[in-house]
C-alpha cells in the first residue's frame, strides 16, 4: 500500500508521465485550507489500496508545471494514464465522493 510521494517539476516527467500505473497529482499549496482538508482523506486512500499511485505537487514551488496543465485553482486532482490526464476533480470532496470519483482507478 502506497505513502504520497512529493514532486517537482524535475521528477514529474519520470514519477507521473512515465507511471506504468495511474497517478493521481494532487496540485496544492501550503496556505490553501481546503488542500489541508483533503490531504488526510488522499492518506486514507493511498493506504487502502495500490492500483493508484498518489502525489503531491506544490504549485508555488512548480509553477511551470501547474501552467502546463491550466491548474487556476486548487486544490486539483489530475488522473494520469500513459502520459495523458484521463480525469480531472477540483475542490475538495467527502472521502466518499472522492472515491466515487476515482472508482475507474481504486481497487
Amino acid at each position: 500500500m502506497g505513502n504520497i510521494q512529493h514532486v517537482t517539476s524535475a521528477d514529474f516527467d519520470e514519477k507521473v508521465l512515465q507511471s506504468d500505473k495511474p497517478v493521481l497529482v494532487d496540485f496544492w499549496a501550503e496556505w490553501c485550507g481546503p488542500c489541508r482538508m483533503i490531504a488526510p482523506v488522499l492518506e486514507e486512500i493511498a493506504k487502502s489500496q495500490d492500483n493508484l499511485e498518489i502525489v503531491k505537487l506544490n504549485v508555488d514551488e512548480n509553477p511551470e508545471i501547474a501552467a502546463s496543465y491550466r491548474i487556476t485553482s486548487i486544490p486539483a486532482l489530475n488522473v494520469y494514464s500513459g502520459g495523458q490526464v484521463v480525469k480531472q476533480i477540483v475542490g475538495a470532496k467527502p472521502k466518499a465522493a472522492l472515491l466515487n470519483d476515482l472508482a475507474d482507478y481504486v481497487g
